[in-house]
């Protein structure tokens, strides 16, 4: 069998609700969908989410990456030869993870489907339900308990607060007016996205502690080059510290795990380029007894299944963050993920068990 296709098609789809961070605001999701053909009509779907401020990369360039470096590397290959495959998409061409990681996800599908089972076995594993927590975007006090009223009466039991405002004192006031609406049987994690300094971070990171308000987790409190600010939170505060923009790459890793500066990692395959590096990351972190996380960007359901795949094969130690799928008021694709009671449910088609729609 040989690849005779790559292509790749641009799709735009609105979110129900504004989703909103210390970063950003958006009300749709941009994201490339490339599509990879072997002879026998065979095919698999990765996705590259366009999201600025996080990977520097748009749908412009992760397009002519995969037009124009990819798609001749790939061509008239063995779709089945995935490991030399993706060695050589990962050497092509510096960067771009966002283009390799949909790529990677694409020829992992299409030998899933070629072989008839679902991706999650392919990775070596038999679930097709996972737990996930479900975000809710920044806002006034009385927004985020009402938000945190509804996910809980939808069923989910992790909810994670976008925090990181200029004003950390009010991001406090905002936790505690949570915790006080939902209870103390679920679980609130925090996202700062960045946002805060150092100082500001274990300030507000302690009035939490003082306050009882019972946080899991907060995640990327400082800048992401900032590692020596994100160790000094990590060393100073009881709740454990979550890395997220700080880790694209196993160097990256490697330089958290040296300095101790976080507790946990969170994974994601359009940071790192892939399931196959994003294996790497979760063994590297479990060989250096980090906890582990995997999320997604603000992206369709290729990429979710894609992740929520990895996480039913390989597991993860906190409940992982795949709401992303969850925020989209419609589908361009057939098939894929759905969501119930705070639980992602992957297809036990073959591969991703997705298809585009002919109208996006």
């Amino acid at each position: 069998m040989t690849i005779i296709e790559v292509r790749t098609h641009r799709v735009t789809c609105g979110l129900h609700s504004p989703f909103r961070t210390a970063l950003r605001e958006t009300s749709v999701v941009e994201t490339l969908v490339v599509k990879v053909r072997d002879d026998s009509g065979a095919y698999g779907f990765g996705e590259a989410p366009q999201v600025w401020r996080v990977t520097g990369e748009s749908m412009a360039s992760a397009q002519a990456a995969i037009d124009e470096v990819f798609r001749p590397l790939l061509v008239g290959r063995d779709p089945d030869d995935v490991t030399s495959l993706l060695a050589e998409v990962r050497a092509s061409v510096p960067g771009n993870r966002n283009a390799k990681a949909a790529v990677d996800v694409a020829l992992h599908d299409l030998v899933a489907r070629r072989l008839g089972v679902p991706l999650v076995r392919l990775l070596g594993g038999t679930r097709l339900t996972i737990p996930t927590d479900v975000t809710l975007s920044a806002g006034t006090p009385e927004s985020l308990v009402d938000a945190a009223r509804k996910r809980c009466a939808d069923g989910f039991q992790v909810l994670k607060l976008k925090v990181g405002t200029e004003d950390a004192a009010a991001d406090v006031a905002r936790v505690a007016a949570v915790r006080e609406a939902v209870g103390p049987q679920v679980r609130l994690r925090l996202d700062a996205n960045q946002g805060w300094t150092a100082k500001s971070a274990v300030r507000a990171i302690h009035a939490m502690e003082d306050a009882g308000l019972d946080v899991e987790l907060v995640e990327q409190p400082v800048p992401a080059e900032d590692l020596d600010g994100l160790a000094w939170v990590t060393e100073r505060v009881d709740t454990p510290i979550l890395a997220d923009e700080s880790v694209f790459s196993v160097r990256d890793l490697l330089a958290v795990i040296e300095r101790r500066a976080a507790d946990l990692v969170n994974v994601k395959l359009a940071k790192c380029g892939g399931l196959a590096p994003a294996r790497t990351l979760l063994e590297l972190a479990r060989a250096a007894e980090m906890g582990t996380m995997v999320g997604s960007m603000m992206e369709g359901p290729v990429g979710v299944a894609a992740a929520a795949s990895l996480v039913a094969a390989y597991g993860t130690t906190v409940v992982s963050d795949l709401d992303a799928a969850w925020w989209l008021a419609t589908s361009p694709f057939d098939g894929g993920v759905s969501y119930t009671r705070g639980q992602l449910q992957l297809s036990d088609g073959p591969g991703l068990a997705i298809d585009l729609k002919e109208a996006a």
